[in-house]
Formats: structure tokens, sequence, C-alpha cells
């Protein structure tokens, strides 16, 4: 019988997963997992990751936008037709193939997990800072200890879990009034970098310090580095995509979904750019420079230079808050992967179990921090979090690349579904979209591979291309052995990856 085009085919049974999210609460799981380390570390400690990046942050910043709006695009035009828990895995395995739409969302799992993990890890710093600020000599010496910053990133990672176990219900009370307030506090940072310039940052520096803060050359701009600070810029992006991931428990979901996903792009993106240029406009670049290649810098702690001691207790605060924000947010998305795995059989059942009163996939939300303990503990090993951040860019790099690639033949795999696709239904839309973000993920992804595996590090495990290659030989190797059990179960494939899962 032929399906019409209003509704898909879909497998037979019930997940468990009740549809209880509504737009407020999807658009702050795409902010709340999109800001937080990517807007108060990573435009800072760019210029140790990325040196000779100098004063052309900003504008890296923006180039990193581009490929990364066509990446929402992709994102909410498949979201619209295909409004299922564990969304990129679902788009990737109904547009092109289930293999690469395991992988490819494997990679994402594993980036995202890890990044839960680096988030966690570098909260402490901020903890730190304000002991600093408050002269809590003792507290802020205790927090540089590395076995007290393990325990508290993992503390932190460990309660969030707790709350995701709880519910979507507690997990949206919880995070819409958070994001208000992260919004409110790191407005104040956009006030007070604008309020002050470079003079009066060196002024206050000299008079703290006795360090006088010297007229620096910037470095020739050149496009290897441009392009290697954009790719990893482009991790601060990354987030939206929790939203296609919560689509097995959005209300409304043809609507809402796509709907959540361009509006946290464009707040976000909004707020990211005047917060690095107001940063910039206060703190000389060189100083910046030179500082992150001895320790860890946030943007609170360095307007504390600029700012009393009340306000900078408020704007770390602010910072703490967003961290914070994004545990919750990334925990509920790299679970409902998870989920949406062992729902199609290629991921082992237990995995899909469903707690009958929370309704929330219990073991998946478990593994998930399991994984990002690994996160924690590699941050930590590898004394220095970017590690864990370009895992993250290499793995969603590749994500995104494969969402566009779906846009491009969704309608020739599976005509019935495209034709549910609400936002830019026209196909002359669709064609420019797919194309132009792969020329553009893939240039990134080639350029972020290059930077990685020239850096001179002190073991290939610190590269974070050979881990990534590994963790997607893991992946092929779950899935085979999945597939060769649902074949030997009499299981129609072709079937099972034309038909959208379960609501």
């Amino acid at each position: 019988m032929h399906t019409p085009p209003s509704a898909p085919a879909t497998l037979g049974h019930a997940t468990g997963l009740t549809r209880q999210l509504g737009l407020l609460g999807l658009t702050a799981t795409g902010i709340c997992s999109m800001m937080g380390a990517a807007i108060n570390i990573i435009p800072i400690m760019i210029q140790r990751n990325v040196p000779g990046i100098g004063p052309h942050v900003l504008s890296a910043y923006l180039f990193a936008a581009v490929p990364a709006l066509f990446a929402a695009l992709a994102y909410a035009m498949l979201s619209s037709a295909m409004p299922r828990a564990g969304g990129s895995y679902v788009y990737a395995s109904r547009s092109i193939h289930p293999y690469l739409g395991f992988v490819a969302s494997f990679s994402q799992w594993f980036g995202l997990s890890i990044a839960i993990g680096v988030v966690s890890y570098v909260t402490v710093p901020f903890v730190r800072d304000v002991a600093v600020t408050m002269e809590w000599t003792g507290i802020a010496a205790a927090l540089e200890l590395r076995w007290v910053r393990l325990s508290l990133a993992l503390a932190f990672l460990w309660t969030f879990v707790g709350v995701n176990l709880r519910g979507v219900r507690l997990y949206e009370r919880l995070l819409v009034p958070m994001m208000f307030m992260m919004f409110l506090l790191g407005g104040v940072v956009i006030v007070a970098g604008f309020l002050f310039d470079h003079a009066d940052f060196a002024a206050s520096v000299l008079a703290r310090e006795g360090v006088a803060i010297p007229d620096a050359e910037a470095p020739a701009f050149a496009w290897n580095t441009f392009l290697a600070a954009s790719a990893v810029l482009f991790s601060s992006f990354i987030g939206f995509d929790s939203i296609a991931q919560a689509g097995g428990e959005a209300k409304n979901p043809g609507r809402s979904l796509p709907l959540a996903i361009g509006l946290a792009v464009l707040t976000v993106g909004s707020f990211y750019l005047l917060f690095t240029a107001a940063m910039y406009h206060a703190v000389p670049w060189a100083f910046i420079a030179e500082r992150a290649q001895e320790q860890d810098l946030t943007a609170p702690g360095l307007l504390g230079y600029l700012l009393s001691p009340s306000w900078t207790v408020l704007i770390v605060a602010g910072a703490a808050i967003a961290l914070i924000n994004d545990l919750p947010a990334m925990l509920l998305a790299v679970s409902r992967l998870m989920f949406a795995w062992a729902e199609d059989g290629i991921f082992p059942k237990a995995v899909a179990r469903v707690h009958p009163e929370r309704h929330t996939p219990t073991i998946a939300i478990l593994l998930s921090g399991c994984m990002a303990t690994v996160g924690i503990l590699g941050s930590h090993w590898a004394g220095d979090f970017f590690l864990g951040v370009d895992i993250l860019v290499t793995s969603m790099l590749v994500n995104f690349l494969v969402m566009c690639l779906s846009v491009l033949v969704l309608p020739t795999r599976n005509p019935e579904i495209a034709r549910d696709v609400r936002v830019l239904p026209d196909r002359r839309l669709q064609l420019p979209v797919g194309v132009l973000g792969v020329l553009l993920l893939g240039l990134f992804l080639v350029v972020h591979v290059i930077k990685d595996l020239s850096a001179d590090l002190g073991a290939w495990y610190f590269h974070s291309t050979w881990i990534w290659l590994g963790v997607m030989g893991l992946a092929t190797l779950i899935y085979l052995y999945e597939v060769g059990k649902l074949k030997q179960s009499g299981v129609d494939l072709d079937a099972r990856f034309r038909t959208l899962p379960p609501e």
C-alpha cells in the first residue's frame, strides 16, 4: 500500500518517549549546547591553539559562521521531515545508508561526549577565578591542585547525569531560567568590553602587576592560519544539532524543530560576535597570546583586571552558568543518539530501554555519562583541553558534511520522506545549500586534519585525527556485528531503513 507523503511509514511500536518539550525548551537545548566554553574560553585560547591568528579572531569567527549556517539549514530541512529521537542518525540512515548514518552519528556521539567531559573539566578554572577575585588565596591554590580539579569536574558531570535521568520536565524547568540568566550576565561582559579599551587594560595590568604591555606588531595575514583558526572556532556553532536529537520528545515537531534550530543559531551567532568583539576591544590580543602560552585564560578572568571584585564575581558566575548549561543539554543529545541506534537494532537493544515513569532512556544516559568521564580523564591526562576540542571539531565537521550530503541524496533514495520537507521544499533551493555546505565543510575538514597531523606533539595519541579514526574503526566493527545479527534473524534491512523509527 502506498504511504501518503504527509504520513511516512514508520516501524510499528511506541518508544516510551513522550513529546513534552515545547519551542522554548527546544531552543534552550540548542542555545545551552552552543554557549559555554565556546564563548568564554575558545575565542581567548585560540591564541594558543593557532599561534599567529593575532588580531584576526573576529573575522575568523565570521568566516566560521558561513558553513555553520549551511549545516543549520540542512538540519532544519531534514528535521521537518524526520522528527525522531537521534535526529542526525535517522537523517543519514534514511537519506544515504545506515552504515554512514551510524558511523557519522557515532562520531558525533563520541565527539560531543568528550566535549561534555571537557566542559566539566574547564568549569573548575571559573570557580578558581571567583576565589582569586575574592582573595580566598587558600581556596584558589587548592583549585589549582590536579586531583581537586579532577574530582570537581566529575562531580559536575554526574550531577547533571542525575538531572537527565529524572526526565525532560525537570530538565526544561532548570534549563530555561538558567539560559536567561546566562544571557543577562553575559550582557555585562559585552557592555564592559566596549566601555574599556586597550589603554585602560594596560594601565590596570601595570598597577596590579607592575608589568608594562609593549606595543606588538600584528603578524602577517596567512590564509592557512586563518582557515585553521576558523575550523576551530567553527566548534562554537556546534550545539544546534542537539535540538534535532530531541526530535522524539518535541511537541509539534515538524514546525518546532526547524524553528528552534533557526532561533538558536541566529541568537547565539549574534551574541558570539558581540561578545568576542567586546573582549578584544578591551584586552590587547598580544597580551592574550602571550599569557595563553602559560596558563588557561577565561574571558571573565581577563575582564577582572578592569572591573571591581563584585562585578567580576558576577561575570564569572555568568560564565559558570553558561558552562553548566552545556551539560544537561548535551547529555540529552548524545543519549538520544544511542537510543536511536538501539531502536533500529544496530546497537544492543537494552540501550533503548526507557524508564516507565520518567520516560528517559536510562542506560543510554548512563553510558553517555561514562564516555564523558573519559573526556574528563583525557583532558586531565593530556594537560590541555584543546585535544577534546579538536576531536569534537573533527567529529562534527564529518557529521555536518554528511547532513548536507543527506539533503542532496534524500529525494533519490527516499522520495516519500523527501516530500515531507517543509523548510526550503523547493529543490532549486535545496541543491545550492547542500553543495555549498559540502564544499565549505569539506574545506574546513581538510584544513583541520592537516593542522592536527602537522602539529609537533609528544605522541600519536595527542593527535585528534588518529583518535577519531580509531573510534570510526570501532564503530564499523559494532555496525557489522549488529547488522550481521539482524540479517541472521531475517530482518529486511532495506525496508527497515526506508521507514522512519517509531514515535
